[in-house]
């Protein structure tokens, strides 16, 4: 079983060391880990390991019957064997866009759920930029400025982002309607991890994510979609 250290809140460590539990030509699994091994519309972390006498760069981290598996790209030297104590490092600049990228995602499902009653459906953030899909939604360009104005202003606040686990049943009274697909989650997570914007919003979520807003910058919708009767998706990126 693979600990993944950066629960609740140690989401900003981008180096650390651990120990090697199991080693195929493919992945390394370790007994704990930083890498973010992907889900909840965010990817994986990427970076490397490193050992006495060998280093690899990790590709790919995704979670395999509670271990997490960290896929290895190119490799120089020999596999380490299990035991041995490697240090990671994560690509520091790709997990703060995705650590900004998601945050302002938080921001954007409640503006637009508190403005238009729309629930987030589904939700894929990139190093890049993002989308979120709404139900039931039915944006014009009007919509769209206002979410974006909106958005912004709350961005504008610095509120703090508090990461911590809670026990699944206050979470359930304390987070609104629409807000998230907690019957999503197996109902055996408890206590769940949630992310809390200050008094803005609160929602059980496992990604990365800034420690205030002020850290996010600037949200800036590109495009509006319709992907179906009563969803429409909007994407979004960032300005510094």
């Amino acid at each position: 079983m693979t600990d993944l250290r950066y629960l609740p809140d140690a989401d900003g460590v981008t180096e650390f060391e651990a120990t090697v539990t199991e080693v195929t030509d493919d992945y390394l699994v370790l007994d704990g880990t930083y890498f973010y091994p992907g889900g909840g519309g965010q990817p994986p972390d990427h970076g490397t390991l490193e050992w006495d006498g060998g280093r690899a760069a990790v590709v790919d981290a995704a979670k395999n019957h509670g271990d997490v598996r960290h896929h290895l790209g190119d490799v120089a030297g020999d596999l380490p064997s299990p035991g041995t104590t490697i240090t990671g490092r994560i690509d520091a600049d790709r997990r703060e866009r995705l650590r900004r990228m998601h945050t302002a995602q938080h921001v954007v499902s409640r503006v637009v759920l508190d403005e238009y009653g729309a629930a987030t459906v589904g939700n894929q953030v990139t190093v890049d930029g993002a989308r979120i899909d709404f139900d039931p939604a039915d944006f014009d360009d009007a919509d769209l400025t206002a979410i974006e104005r909106r958005t912004n202003g709350v961005l504008e606040r610095d509120l703090p982002v508090e990461k911590s686990e809670r026990p699944r049943a206050a979470v359930e009274g304390a987070v609104p309607e629409g807000r998230t697909q907690l019957d999503l989650i197996p109902e055996h997570v408890d206590p769940l991890r949630v992310v809390a914007i200050d008094d803005f919003d609160l929602c059980p979520c496992g990604g990365t994510h800034v420690d205030r807003l002020g850290d996010v910058g600037t949200v800036r919708i590109t495009n509006r979609v319709s992907k179906g009767a009563s969803v429409e998706r909007i994407e979004y990126e960032l300005a510094p």
